[in-house]
């Protein structure tokens, strides 16, 4: 989907929805400045066309023990489409590893890990990531400190850039 099918209006709740998704659709309303059915209607149009894929709380992973964040840069031996499919496949599937991107050039992929402790993580490194199908190499970076972890999207620069081109 484009952003130029999106009206300022639109972004503006997504904006808001993303700083805030509890919100009621009132005070959603409120904030972009419209009524609330109108609101509630666009809002349900940005979720069936996928602009809105979901509501999620941002839980603190520290305060449920999750004290080890671990990058894990992974190369594979085959890069042909079926074994990039499968090894995302298989991402999918283990709990430890959060967030799998694919890359370009030296690394095949970059995978976000998180875990209870450092022995949890080295089982999963030496009896899953090391020994899974098609890998060929494993480098791992753990985390020290996170100095910026903001999800979403950046929406005055997209605004600014709108604006700029209009």
């Amino acid at each position: 989907m484009a952003t130029s099918k999106l009206d300022p209006i639109d972004r503006h709740i997504l904006a808001e929805l993303q700083a805030d998704g509890r919100m009621t659709n009132v005070e959603l309303a409120s904030r972009v400045g419209i009524s609330a059915p109108p609101c509630l209607r666009r809002v349900r149009t940005l979720e069936e066309e996928g602009y809105i894929k979901g509501y999620h709380a941002d839980i603190d992973a520290r305060e449920l023990g999750f004290e080890v964040k671990v990058f894990a840069m992974v190369r594979l031996r085959s890069q042909a489409e079926v074994d990039l499919s499968a090894f995302e496949q298989r991402c999918r599937d283990w709990p430890l590893v959060r967030e799998c991107h694919m890359l370009y050039r030296e690394i095949d992929f970059i995978l976000k890990c998180v875990a209870p402790d450092l022995s949890t993580f080295q089982t999963f490194l030496t009896e899953g990531l090391t020994s899974a199908d098609n890998v060929a190499s494993v480098k791992t970076s753990l985390v020290i400190r996170c100095a910026k972890d903001e999800p979403g999207l950046p929406f005055d620069v997209l605004e600014a850039r709108l604006s700029k081109n209009a």
